[in-house]
């Protein structure tokens, strides 16, 4: 055990006593009476409910859903909703809802409920006055008389090169002139997103010269017009957003009051539930010191692993439960009690359950205040080396999160690799953009094969090539025992966000074009 430690940089002369205890700890732990309990957070809280259901409004008899389940019940209340009074509100959802995958859409709804059951001042978020509507913008823009300058501007540009008559084609189709219209108007009258000054009217540049002649007498007309346009494109955009918001609001709600009491009906509850029914019950004002009361004399020790992850809801949880341990003694002074947090703010997937990165150093500033006067303060201890990557992976990690303080990152907290000589490089290659489609394709492209200009396939090719010439050029990498031998094709592993977007495929399909051995798709 010695040696070990001092395998991993431990060079201080180590006693037998600690080195004995070390050694006696696993045996302790196995031969604990009644063995230890250990819980995840979601099967303490499971348990918890149960213990007190009539506190936490919960049936005793409730079964946790599994994935299954809870697909089978999102997708019998959207059914109830289409059937029911509240049909007007699928429909608006599914009117303005693009994407094919429903289901995913409920499931991040039912991962938002605490945001999307509030109340926010929606048009404040978007930058838009009180009471903001279509009819704002409308005021602005249309003040009378664009009906005829349209007819005009119309046959003026029939005058003109193949341009005009694209834009007077776009024109010719427009209905009544309202908020709808816009985006056609702004689309003739304004430059590009990829332009130099996008979205800035065109003055000079419209018509083209060869239709300008035409169209000389209204031009004065016309340019303020598009300036208007130009004006009120963002509030467009925003009173937009804001409805779609609106809807998805009302949506939202209606679809979660309907989907809680399905699971009541059914005596059932999820994963979020156990976490926020926990939550509420613990911050009960009438039965929370109660519940904590009860509860003080049966947890030792909370333990809280990727803590990077843990989202503001399950820190809740387990501020509420941490206070009996931090605040004294509490009913058990035989035993030391402890609370153990560790995590990486640089190894978090924020968008799973929700982390904060500055939940992380909030947490640990509350623990900090609550052990300052107690017998064993908080410990707060900086873990800089890493023992399974090299510098070169750890010094672009670093480099990435520079600047990055004021979303929640010590901009001081840097890390050594502990094996400094591991090989290791990191290449960063340029994003691909995505590639602006014709408003109007061919009718006979397919809709189903990605063009090759896509990113997918760009990125797909580059990768393939990559390896490619690797393996032709025979490039060295280390044997494992201090030689070098040649590439090969086994030694590259590709890693991907997910499997089931496009670079996955095409990675594959761009491989074995090159002739390169690669895992098919099962592996």
């Amino acid at each position: 055990l010695r040696e070990e430690l001092r395998k991993l940089g431990v060079d201080a002369v180590i006693d037998d006593l600690p080195l004995t205890k070390a050694r006696r700890l696993f045996a302790t732990a196995i031969e604990t009476p009644g063995g230890l309990r250990i819980q995840t957070i979601h099967s303490f809280c499971a348990a918890l409910l149960r213990r007190f259901p009539l506190e936490a409004g919960v049936t005793p008899q409730f079964t946790e859903m599994d994935d299954r389940t809870a697909a089978t019940l999102r997708s019998d209340v959207v059914e109830e909703i289409a059937l029911g009074s509240d049909a007007a509100l699928l429909r608006d959802l599914v009117s303005y809802y693009s994407g094919d995958d429903l289901d995913k859409l409920l499931r991040e709804i039912l991962g938002k409920r605490d945001q999307l059951m509030g109340s926010p001042d929606l048009c404040a978020a978007l930058g838009l006055p009180a009471g903001a509507d279509r009819s704002t913008i409308t005021s602005r823009v249309f003040l009378g008389g664009e009906d005829a300058l349209l007819a005009e501007l119309i046959t003026g540009l029939r005058s003109g090169g193949k341009q005009d008559a694209t834009h007077c084609d776009r024109l010719s189709s427009l209905g009544p002139l309202d908020i709808t219209a816009l985006p056609v108007l702004e689309s003739v009258f304004l430059t590009g997103a990829a332009a130099k000054e996008p979205f800035t009217a065109k003055f000079g540049k419209f018509p083209t010269k060869a239709a300008q002649p035409a169209i000389a007498h209204i031009q004065p007309q016309l340019d303020d017009f598009m300036r208007r346009v130009e004006d009120t494109r963002d509030m467009r955009c925003a009173v937009m957003t804001l409805e779609k918001t609106q809807v998805l609001y009302g949506f939202a709600r209606r679809f979660i009051a309907a989907y809680d009491a399905a699971k009541l009906h059914r005596g059932l509850l999820d994963f979020d539930d156990l976490i926020t029914k926990t939550r509420d019950l613990l911050t009960d004002p009438a039965v929370a010191e109660w519940v904590l009361f009860r509860l003080d004399g049966g947890i030792d020790h909370i333990l809280v692993d990727e803590a990077q992850d843990t989202s503001p809801t399950q820190w809740q949880v387990i501020s509420q439960l941490a206070q009996e341990l931090t605040s004294g003694a509490g009913s058990r002074s035989d035993r030391p009690r402890t609370v153990f947090v560790v995590g990486d703010k640089k190894q978090s997937i924020y968008s799973f359950q929700g982390a904060d990165p500055r939940a992380f150093d909030e947490m640990r500033d509350l623990f900090d205040e609550r052990l300052a006067h107690s017998n064993a303060p908080l410990a707060s201890r900086v873990l800089e080396h890493s023992f399974r990557s090299s510098s070169a992976v750890l010094d672009v990690v670093d480099a990435t999160f520079d600047g990055a303080g004021e979303a929640g990152f010590s901009a001081d907290q840097r890390h050594i690799a502990f094996h400094d000589a591991l090989p290791g490089r990191v290449d960063l290659w340029p994003p691909l953009d995505k590639p602006e489609r014709p408003e109007d394709p061919p009718w006979y492209m397919p809709v189903d094969i990605r063009a090759e200009n896509d990113p997918a396939v760009l990125l797909a090719e580059e990768i393939a090539a990559q390896i490619d010439q690797m393996v032709r050029t025979r490039q060295p990498i280390p044997d494992g025992r201090g030689g070098w031998r040649a590439v090969t094709p086994g030694d590259v592993l590709i890693l991907v966000q997910s499997r089931t977007r496009p670079i996955f495929n095409e990675v594959i399909r761009a491989c074995k074009a090159r002739g390169l051995p690669v895992a098919g798709a099962d592996r």
